[in-house]
């Protein structure tokens, strides 16, 4: 049976509500469901999404299995390492204030959530994989660390059979002291499959560091909604690589909250869109009045390699204390005429010129990665789709992603 969920869910609040639900109710309640003059979707067909009619896909929790790597296959965790401390909780640990209304609605539709506890330094994989179609796919992870460790969390998507479908997913990571945690999210999206929401809270303890690293291309629409909260001497980097082409609306709504003193944060967003594809960077630093010490950068670039693209980036501080060290800039252009007659004095041909500032400008965000073989995996998967020639191919997609990032075929 097909239901507008997502329409009915703030008048029938009273049929998910639980106790431990209760606080996202409020808030959701308080926020609404988000419309297209809600300012984090404004350039983003929100109201389309939320007003389609989708199967609701009822969570069966099975076996799990081992393997070398997570897999969740619409919501429900499959596959594991062996040792991990993976499993289902009704506990939701739910942020007061986040800016994005569906970041409370995912919690209200996950009676229970994934939770992945690190107690050791670790390095794991998460392989999403969605098959239903037209379908609302809603879940949420809760990841929580020890004190004093190092832990990297690499994801990647598949979806080729989630044809029409919404996915609301999140992750909720809650850093201790002391501790250095690596996020890695690999996805290309293909028209005419599954569109993504993902909306994330990430908390910072005292002294502990976060690298989040997104990578998203494709010609099909989805947006990630980030908010970061940093204590007293934290660190938090952001770097983000958007390649859309297509008639695509795709990118990051972000908001990093500088809670205490002395954290700092840096974001950087390398932005490359083609045919009539729309990218989107709308991010806020704020600082609060608790927050001096503050040092905090974020920077925008773009480059549009068709008269159709376009960008809507807007950078944004909020600052309420004066000991602080901020500052933002954004830059939307073409391939640099310069640097592409140098290239081109020198016998290479235009077309090869581009593609080389291309890669170039795209590299610096994905060398950014320690992981050898995490970055030679994202390497791959842009290349895949910024030499690829006509119509995304889903299965040449999820053949890739299984075989190169996982190391076996699914």
């Amino acid at each position: 049976m097909k239901q507008t969920v997502l329409a009915n869910t703030l008048a029938n609040l009273s049929s998910v509500v639980t106790k431990e639900t209760e606080a996202a109710a409020s808030r959701l309640q308080l926020l609404g469901l988000p419309t297209k003059k809600t300012e984090q979707y404004r350039y983003f067909p929100v109201e389309k999404l939320l007003g389609t009619e989708y199967r609701v896909v009822a969570k069966k929790e099975s076996e799990i299995e081992e393997a070398d790597f997570v897999e969740i296959v619409d919501g429900v965790v499959v596959r594991a390492p062996k040792g991990l401390k993976i499993g289902y909780t009704k506990r939701h640990t739910i942020a007061e204030k986040h800016f994005d209304p569906l970041y409370y609605l995912g919690h209200l539709l996950s009676p229970k959530i994934i939770e992945i506890n690190f107690e050791n330094d670790s390095s794991i994989k998460v392989l999403h994989r969605y098959t239903q179609e037209n379908a609302l796919i809603a879940y949420r992870v809760s990841v929580q660390t020890a004190p004093n460790i190092k832990v990297t969390l690499s994801e990647s998507f598949i979806g080729c059979d989630a044809k029409e479908s919404l996915v609301l997913y999140g992750c909720d990571i809650h850093l201790q002291r002391d501790t250095c945690f690596t996020f890695i999210k690999d996805e290309t999206l293909v028209e005419g499959i599954y569109t993504p929401l993902y909306s994330h809270f990430i908390e910072l303890s005292e002294q502990s560091s976060a690298n989040f690293f997104s990578f998203d291309f494709g010609n099909a629409d989805g947006l990630q909604l980030i908010q970061a909260k940093l204590m007293e001497s934290s660190d938090f980097k952001a770097h983000h690589l958007l390649y859309t082409k297509g008639e695509s609306k795709r990118g990051t709504v972000s908001q990093i909250v500088h809670a205490a003193k002395n954290a700092r944060s840096s974001q950087k967003v390398k932005t490359i869109l083609g045919e009539s594809g729309r990218g989107i960077f709308d991010a806020l630093i704020k600082i609060k009045a608790e927050g001096s010490g503050t040092k905090a950068y974020q920077n925008s670039q773009a480059v549009l390699l068709n008269d159709g693209a376009y960008m809507a980036s807007k950078p944004q501080l909020e600052i309420y204390i004066d000991d602080v060290e901020a500052s933002h800039g954004s830059t939307i252009g073409e391939l640099d005429a310069q640097q592409l007659f140098y290239l081109r004095s020198r016998g290479i041909s235009l077309e090869e010129a581009r593609k080389m500032l291309i890669l170039a400008f795209a590299n610096e965000i994905i060398d950014a990665i320690e992981d050898e073989k995490t970055r030679e995996n994202v390497h791959l998967s842009f290349e895949k789709v910024y030499y690829g020639h006509g119509q995304l191919e889903c299965i040449a997609t999820c053949h890739h992603c299984c075989e190169t990032v996982f190391g076996e075929e699914l």
